[in-house]
């Protein structure tokens, strides 16, 4: 066994932490198959979602991946149905082209890939073999934002909402755990056109006990209060929760919205929230031209006498290093997201 070859002996290899990682320390070493622990995390419920469709009868359902099947979990739909996943390896372009060539045979073709290969580096392809002749393509991106941590610049995806939700025809979402992601696939299932699902690293906490109501446009309200209202996406949905514990012992009550149809927006969401006097957009992306962005515009457009407050990630590069750290650097952590609202809430009075 040569010195290489020798890192696949498991008595051999170094200790990893997993605790950063997209899988819990009782994963499977020799298939990389997730545990049931992790059941509710957004790659696993995708592959359950589509095994379930698929032995309900949906045969048009296939599956695109770039050499990440088992990173996003639908190796479980391959296993099952070996002849509907079709792995491109590394030529996220071509995968691309495609799914837009399977979806004209009338299949419904998901693909499924790590976010910053799909939206940012495949952003021509969606525009013009996807969105363009407005195809009936499912697109999965997972690891957004900042979840690939350690990896860096390179695979960080906090440009991808800004991209992606200037393309017509394109509905794009961001379900925030499991449940939800699993109520955005089936809901949807029968809308004619393309959908982009904007998906986290795997390891997002829990926010909806069931999946939840889900429309295209729509959005959630998940607690009520007096005093402000954030209006977030993604994994800052259940940092917008925590925050508003932490503030409900301080006297102050946060309404917390899941505005997970990010392109169409819910406007009446953003109206009601304008009420208060002062909203708060979180997501885990850029401040510059993200969902905070679109919210703006809804603001402007229709003249709402409201401040706006961002929680996102400065417009610059983001550092590496592991994601819990990162959002806390960042402010992107339920403490982070509890002080700004705190700091706001206090200058405004």
């Amino acid at each position: 066994m040569t010195e290489r070859n020798s890192y696949m002996d498991p008595s051999k290899r170094p200790q990893v932490d997993l605790s950063e990682s997209t899988v819990g320390p009782d994963f499977d070493e020799k298939t990389w198959d997730m545990p049931g622990s992790l059941a509710l995390s957004s790659q696993l419920t995708t592959g359950q979602v589509l095994c379930e469709l698929a032995a309900e009868g949906r045969d048009d359902l296939v599956v695109c991946t770039a050499d990440l099947a088992r990173p996003t979990q639908v190796i479980n739909f391959g296993k099952q149905y070996p002849d509907r996943l079709f792995n491109f390896g590394i030529a996220e372009r071509n995968m691309i082209g495609a799914a837009a060539g399977l979806a004209t045979t009338g299949l419904l073709p998901v693909i499924s890939n790590y976010s910053f290969f799909l939206a940012l580096m495949g952003l021509e392809n969606i525009r013009d073999d996807i969105c363009y002749p407005n195809l009936n393509v499912r697109m999965i991106g997972t690891h957004s934002g900042i979840a690939m941590g350690f990896y860096g610049t390179s695979h960080h995806s906090n440009e991808d909402i800004g991209a992606l939700r200037t393309l017509a025809n394109l509905t794009l979402m961001a379900p925030c755990d499991g449940n939800a992601i699993r109520a955005a696939f089936r809901s949807t299932l029968d809308h004619e056109g393309p959908i982009y699902f904007r998906a986290g690293r795997g390891r997002e906490k829990p926010v909806y006990d069931a999946p939840p109501e889900w429309r295209i446009g729509g959005s959630n309200t998940l607690r009520g209060g007096s005093h402000a209202t954030v209006l977030a996406v993604g994994n800052l949905v259940s940092a917008a929760l925590e925050a508003a514990d932490q503030l409900a012992g301080k006297g102050i009550e946060l309404t917390v919205v899941d505005m997970y149809s990010i392109r169409p927006l819910d406007r009446e969401a953003v109206r009601a929230a304008a009420r208060q006097g002062v909203l708060f957009t979180a997501e885990e992306h850029n401040v510059t031209g993200g969902f905070g962005s679109a919210v703006a515009e809804v603001i402007a457009d229709e003249g709402l006498g409201c401040r706006q407050v961002r929680i996102g990630l400065p417009d610059e590069y983001s550092l590496l290093g592991p994601p819990t750290h990162l959002y806390r650097h960042y402010g992107l952590d339920g403490d982070g997201v509890a002080a700004t609202v705190r700091q706001t809430l206090k200058a405004s009075h």
